[in-house]
């Protein structure tokens, strides 16, 4: 029993360190354009890159699961990762940048997709009778949160150590090196390759768009935060810009914890309400005469929440249906719907932005659109749920 705990809070560890690893340069991108004179738009680049490769590792992520099993997909993606990290620390050029990002994505599109079921099975396997809720949650959470997790700490080693663009890359190395100790002595969970057959079910639809709209909303503001710090609020300390979206998924972590026993209509309700509250104030603390810092705060809490509480519940709805051979398929449709909505709206800011839109009509525009994605696939998830399951809501 107690190698099986051991085990799983390995896996955990393993999984917040890659996917810190995946928002660790957020607060670091304006020191690349002090140092690389890089634009607006070379920084998109940079970051569709990544998005590309993380999406494109979730999509292969069942074939390889299937020929290595969970404990192997989660050792290479802890090594893509530690190799992403010793490129960005020791190639210090713009070709560096895009190499290690996109092996970046590589793996946090292996972690992603593996992690959640492999902590379930863990969790089942140390106790046969227990539900499987909480590991469920431990794994969404850490899925969220540890997107706050790596700015936080890569904006503080900025502002206060000297190296900014190598230190933290090698404590992520080192990071790395113990999680891949820890999971060498993991057990196994997968089934039999005969037993598989990850695609005989697909993502539900509303799910995939709840999802794909409440991570837009996240995206949104994280990706254009650090240059609002910097323009609209004359900040630039790259402590304040990591803290932000410290802020931002940690709050998404909270309301997966504090929506602990509420129905899924309730959930996706209150989760698509604090988005569009979020969107909103977001809107007003940028456009204000005098834009309010704290309200910019507010808005980024509101959204991370909402962003935070749908994602718990569409994983709930996903995988709780879901026969254990068809598990890392479908965890990898509900995070490709995840990547691609977290990446779409910073991709088209970037480009906005680099064709002279200002900052508060980019934020306005952006919300807008995002904001009706967000009502319409909460409303079509409920209606879903509502027609399929009456006692549901």
């Amino acid at each position: 029993m107690s190698g099986g705990r051991s085990a799983f809070w390995t896996v955990a560890f393993a999984f917040l360190i890659v996917m810190a690893f995946a928002t660790l340069p957020s607060p670091l991108y304006g020191l690349y354009r002090e140092r690389d004179g890089l634009s607006a738009l070379t920084i998109t680049i940079v970051y569709a890159i990544w998005a590309a490769s993380t999406i494109a590792a979730l999509v292969v992520v069942p074939f390889v699961a299937e020929r290595i099993g969970r404990r192997g997909v989660m050792l290479a993606a802890a090594v893509t990762m530690m190799t992403a990290a010793a490129v960005l620390a020791a190639w210090q050029a713009l070709p560096g940048l895009l190499v290690g990002r996109l092996l970046t994505g590589v793996s946090v599109g292996m972690a992603a997709g593996t992690a959640i079921t492999y902590l379930i099975e863990l969790r089942l396997r140390a106790d046969p009778n227990a539900s499987p809720a909480p590991a469920r949650t431990i794994g969404t959470s850490v899925n969220v949160g540890a997107l706050g997790v790596g700015p936080l700490v890569a904006g503080c080693l900025a502002a206060w150590v000297s190296h900014p663009l190598t230190l933290p890359y090698l404590v992520w190395i080192a990071l790395g090196a113990v999680a891949l100790v820890g999971l060498a002595a993991a057990p196994e969970t997968g089934a039999p390759a005969a037993a598989r057959a990850p695609f005989s079910v697909r993502l539900p639809a509303p799910a995939g768009a709840a999802t794909l709209a409440a991570f837009a909303a996240n995206g949104l503001f994280a990706g254009l935060s650090g240059l609002i710090l910097a323009t609209t609020f004359d900040r630039t300390s790259h402590a304040l810009a990591g803290a932000t979206l410290f802020i931002v998924f940690t709050a998404g972590v909270l309301s997966q914890l504090v929506t602990t026993g509420l129905r899924a209509s309730r959930v996706f309700a209150l989760g698509t309400i604090s988005m569009l509250l979020g969107l909103v104030f977001l809107v007003i603390a940028v456009r204000l005469s005098t834009p309010s810092l704290a309200l910019f705060l507010v808005s980024g809490g509101l959204i991370g929440a909402g962003a935070g509480a749908v994602f718990k519940g569409t994983t709930g709805l996903v995988l709780d249906g879901t026969a254990p051979e068809n598990r890392v398929a479908m965890t990898a449709e509900l995070l490709i719907a995840l990547f691609i909505g977290l990446s779409v709206p910073v991709i088209g800011a970037g480009v906005a932005l680099d064709q002279g839109a200002s900052v508060p009509n980019t934020v306005l525009g952006f919300a807008v659109l995002v904001g009706l994605g967000v009502a319409g696939a909460g409303w079509g998830l409920l209606a879903h749920r509502q027609k399929s399951s009456p006692q549901a809501a």
